[in-house]
C-alpha cells in the first residue's frame, strides 16, 4: 500500500502534471470503484484541477464549488501516466481521466478490489475520512509521547494505526524500527523516555530518506513503479537476507495479509518471536534464538 513517502511524491507530480489543467472526463472500468451518487461524477468534466492535498494514505484533488476527489488506492492500486494517443486499456484499469495531453490511468491488480474514489462537496464532507492521525511533522516530541503512550499497543501495531499515526504503514514501519533498534511487539507502554524520542526522531528522519529518494528516482516524470519493495530497504521484505548492520537473516512474522521484518540481533535482543506459521509446526519445539531455528529446520553451517 502506498505509505507517506509515496502518497507525498504522487502528490508532487500530480501538481506538476494535471496541476490547473482541464480534467476531460472520468471513464470507469470498474462501477464498484466509485463509493458515491451525488454529487454525480459528471460534475468533475470539464472543471479545472485546482490542487491536491494528502489525507493520511489517501488523495483528494480539489476543484471549484468545493468538489473534492477522495482516492484511496488501498494495497494494489496505482496510478499511472500515459501521453495522448498511447494505449490504457486492460483489464487492471479502474478509471482514466482524461486531459488535452494525456489521461491518468487509474489501475487495480488484484481480484479483491478494495480501492475507492469518493466524490463529495464541502470541507465539513471530508471529515469521514479523517482518521485523526498524528501528523508527525506537525508534531513535536510531547505530542508525539502522549499519542504514542495513549493505547497499549504493540509498536508494530501502534506505528501502522491511521488512528494514531498517520501515513505509517506495513513497509515503512518495518524500515523505521529496525533504525531505531526496538522490537516491532515491544509495547509502547513499555519505551522509556529515550527510546521514545529516538522512536519520534527516526519516524521523522526515515520518512524523509525515503520521501528524498523516491522524489530523486522519479525525477521530472511520474511515478509509475510505486512499491513496497525496495531493494535499498534494510529488511522489509527481506527475508532471510542479511541484516544491513550485524549481517545475521532477517526474520518474519506473518499475519494474514500483512508481516513484520526484523532483525534478532539488533532489534530482539536475540529473541527469535513467534511466527504464527511456523508456531503451529513446531508447537512446544518453537526456538528461541537462530541457532536453535536452523537446528530444527535441518540447516547447517
Amino acid at each position: 500500500m502506498p505509505e507517506y513517502p509515496d502518497v507525498v511524491v504522487y502528490l508532487e507530480r500530480l501538481q506538476a502534471t494535471v496541476g490547473g489543467v482541464v480534467l476531460e472526463q472520468i471513464r470507469l472500468g470498474n462501477p464498484f470503484l466509485l463509493r458515491t451518487v451525488d454529487p454525480p461524477l459528471s460534475a468533475l468534466h470539464g472543471q479545472v484541477v485546482r490542487g491536491f492535498r494528502r489525507m493520511g494514505k489517501r488523495l483528494v484533488f480539489t476543484f471549484d464549488d468545493e468538489l473534492f476527489l477522495v482516492i484511496h488506492l488501498m494495497i494494489a492500486g496505482r496510478l499511472r501516466w500515459k501521453k495522448k494517443g498511447a494505449s490504457h486499456r486492460g483489464r487492471d484499469v479502474v478509471a482514466v481521466f482524461d486531459f488535452p495531453d494525456g489521461s491518468l490511468v487509474f489501475t487495480e491488480a488484484s481480484k479483491k478490489k478494495r480501492a475507492s474514489m469518493h466524490l463529495v462537496r464541502g470541507e465539513s464532507a471530508l471529515d469521514p475520512f479523517d482518521r485523526g492521525g498524528l501528523e508527525i511533522f506537525e508534531s513535536d516530541l510531547a505530542a508525539f509521547t502522549d499519542r504514542l503512550r495513549s493505547r497499549r499497543h504493540t509498536l508494530k501495531r501502534a506505528l501502522t494505526d491511521p488512528r494514531l499515526f498517520s501515513g505509517i504503514g506495513n513497509a515503512y514501519s518495518d524500515e523505521i524500527l529496525w533504525r531505531a533498534q526496538l522490537s516491532p511487539v515491544k509495547m509502547t507502554t513499555s519505551l522509556d523516555d529515550d527510546e521514545v524520542e529516538r522512536l519520534f526522531e527516526t519516524i521523522q528522519s526515515e520518512l524523509t530518506l525515503w520521501t528524498d529518494r523516491f522524489r530523486e528516482d522519479v525525477g521530472d516524470g511520474f511515478p509509475d513503479k510505486v512499491t513496497a519493495f525496495r531493494p535499498d530497504m534494510a529488511v522489509h521484505g527481506r527475508y532471510r537476507q542479511p541484516c544491513p548492520r550485524c549481517g545475521n537473516p532477517v526474520q518474519r512474522i506473518v499475519s494474514g495479509d500483512n508481516e513484520s521484518n526484523y532483525c534478532v540481533t539488533c532489534q530482539t535482543g536475540g529473541r527469535l518471536l513467534a511466527d504464527r506459521a511456523l508456531s503451529r509446526l513446531l508447537k512446544s519445539d518453537w526456538p528461541r534464538t537462530l541457532s536453535e531455528l536452523d537446528e530444527r529446520l535441518g540447516r547447517e553451517d
